[in-house]
């Protein structure tokens, strides 16, 4: 069974980060699988589950703005161990 992808959109600069997105580096993790977003608009980011939630094979990332919408999608890769990364699709 394929599981649906996640949607992620931008929200402005000033809004509060969700609990479950953060720097890489930050300490706490409690044994949550760690996932890192590369390329696009959401390079650098870091998401965080916990080991029984599983990750979603696809994120969307919708950008909102006065323009057209934007939509950008990233693939998982997954990393051996805990976690994986969420690479930009190029094509």
């Amino acid at each position: 069974m394929e599981r649906p992808e996640e949607e992620v959109a931008s929200r402005p600069a000033d809004a509060a980060a969700p609990d479950d997105v953060g720097v890489a580096g930050e300490g706490g993790l409690d044994g949550r699988d760690v996932y890192w977003f590369v390329g696009g608009p959401l390079d650098g980011r870091v998401h965080t589950r916990a080991p029984d939630d599983p990750a979603p094979p696809v994120v969307r990332h919708t950008h909102l703005h006065d323009g057209p919408k934007i939509v950008h999608l990233y693939d998982l890769h997954e990393v051996a161990g805990h976690g994986g990364e969420y690479r930009l699709r190029t094509s």
